[in-house]
């Protein structure tokens, strides 16, 4: 396989990087080798939305097959996704296009964009530090909203605006400029020069990059290290058995912070997210089948599909700049006890399915994790998607995230919790918990104290008792553990009075002796 630079889109021209480290980031480029100095760095893990950027790529690359229309975010044949370009590593901007404050003078005309302007007229902006990474957001949110022909409500800008944080200005004039922005004259992207260069990057051989790493073998010889990133699955597939020990890479929303808080040294990598059939969302034979590069706000969006109960924690999973760029699979493969993917996936008995070589297999999702941090892929396998039997007319389910802070926080506990009734019989319930252990499980004892039982009080209160055995939880920054175990055990009670099975004329007689005495 040769090697050739990264090759991506910025300014209106396509620019060639090499010998630069496969880890640098898109943020350190613009600001130290572009000269780009709008973007700004706030925390450096994604956090903080001060370098939201947007990505553009052709619309058939750049949405899930099968995800609604309405989340590829499809402007003027571009798909368009704010993205922080803090844990963005440069080559996965191949063959892409990278806008950043600066671009918005791609607009057609002169003068300000209309984000620009009403941020000035609605005094959006006070330090600054934060304004731009408002600007791209609101800009990639004006643009799908123009092309769609509708305007944003108040609501629908603040959850666009979930992953930007401002410490001075407030939030109110920010959003107050979102909807100013609309009533200002129409100015638009111009995205027919940049479509034209991507077409032209399309048609460059999948990347294979190199660059040579500061650190030194044993032996004192220096070291180069490795980016793929393969088209195919099947090519994926070969380069993972040729190189087992390479470092998988998806959405880079957590491995990014590897390097940037831990500076940890990644070695080869091998990137998943040129495999447009990993992107892939689809129904098949009764299931779900949700491919293991489809970005976390594609899959959530398609869970949401099917289980509307989910649209709160779809909203509250990070923000937009972190979903735009993470995935589902990725999210499930990292295995983190506080990721809020797999207690609703285990909740609802999804399988993951794993591939090595040609040979794929498959498993319920309760048994892939082992340990902490710890999962059953073999050496050479990777995670090929997740399968998730659709709804059944009496399944009920709920969703609980709990933390510090509303929107863009990690959970300090997440539950999903499933029941099936048959009348006032507990016919079926899967109970899975994250926060509450080195891994996310499922609470056995309390699903089997209300299985085959009547959906009662007594019944709810066996279950919170059982809880208690089925986990003993840890005290760390965002929650002690009595903390946990009291809201573990009051969500249960949440999910009971909100399934309850009502008794109308039952209460109305109660009612009537009440009063008559």
């Amino acid at each position: 396989m040769d090697t050739r630079p990264i090759r991506f889109v910025h300014r209106g021209r396509i620019v060639s990087v090499e010998g630069s480290a496969p880890t640098r980031t898109a943020l350190e480029w613009l600001r130290e080798d572009a000269g780009c100095t709008g973007t700004k760095e706030g925390c450096a893990e994604g956090d903080c939305g001060a370098c939201t950027v947007i990505v553009a790529e052709l619309a058939e690359q750049g949405a899930a097959s099968g995800a609604p229309a309405a989340e590829a975010s499809v402007v003027g044949g571009l798909s368009l996704r704010p993205v922080n370009a803090c844990i963005r590593f440069l080559p996965t901007l191949d063959g892409k296009a990278l806008l950043s404050v600066e671009d918005l003078g791609l607009i057609r005309g002169d003068g300000l964009h209309p984000v620009q302007r009403a941020m000035v007229e609605c005094h959006g902006s006070q330090c600054g530090f934060c304004t731009p990474g408002f600007v791209m957001t609101l800009a990639a949110t004006y643009e799908k909203h123009q092309e769609a022909g509708t305007v944003a409500t108040r609501q629908q800008l603040a959850d666009e605006l979930s992953g930007n944080l401002c410490r001075c200005t407030g939030y109110r004039p920010i959003v107050d400029a979102g909807q100013r922005m609309f009533e200002l004259p129409a100015r638009r992207l111009d995205t027919a020069p940049i479509m034209v260069l991507l077409k032209q990057l399309r048609e460059l051989p999948a990347l294979h990059y190199q660059a040579p790493n500061p650190a030194v073998l044993h032996d004192g010889t220096p070291r180069t290290d490795r980016f793929y990133a393969p088209r195919t699955l099947d090519e994926l597939a070969r380069l993972r058995a040729l190189r087992p020990d390479a470092r998988l890479l998806a959405g880079c929303t957590d491995i990014g912070l590897w390097v940037n808080k831990q500076f940890r040294d990644l070695g080869d990598i091998l990137y998943l997210g040129e495999v447009d059939e990993l992107k892939r969302i689809a129904v098949v034979d009764g299931e779900l089948h949700i491919g293991a590069g489809a970005t976390l706000e594609d899959a959530w969006s398609a869970l949401a599909v099917h289980w509307p109960q989910l649209n709160e924690a779809w909203l509250r999973f990070a923000g937009p700049p972190v979903r735009h760029a993470g995935t589902m699979g990725g999210n499930i493969a990292n295995g983190s006890p506080i990721g809020d993917s797999a207690p609703v996936l285990m909740a609802l008995s999804a399988s993951v399915v794993l591939q090595r070589g040609q040979t794929t297999r498959s498993m319920l999702l309760d048994d892939f994790y082992v340990d902490y941090m710890k999962n059953q892929l073999a050496p050479g396998e990777f995670v090929l998607a997740m399968r998730v039997p659709l709804p059944t007319p009496t399944q009920q389910l709920r969703a609980y995230k709990i933390t510090k802070r509303y929107d863009c926080d990690i959970s300090a506990l997440f539950a999903a919790l499933v029941i099936e009734l048959d009348g006032d019989i507990v016919r079926s319930a899967r109970f899975a918990f994250g926060g509450m252990a080195a891994v996310v499980k499922r609470a056995h004892g309390a699903e089997a104290a209300v299985i085959g039982q009547a959906w009662t009080a007594a019944t709810i209160d066996a279950a919170m008792a059982a809880l208690d055995h089925d986990f003993k939880p840890l005290s760390d920054l965002r929650a002690s553990a009595d903390y946990r175990r009291q809201v573990a055990r009051g969500l249960l009670k949440r999910l009971w009075l909100e399934t309850r099975v009502q008794q109308p004329l039952a209460a109305a007689s109660v009612w009537a002796a009440t009063a008559a005495s």
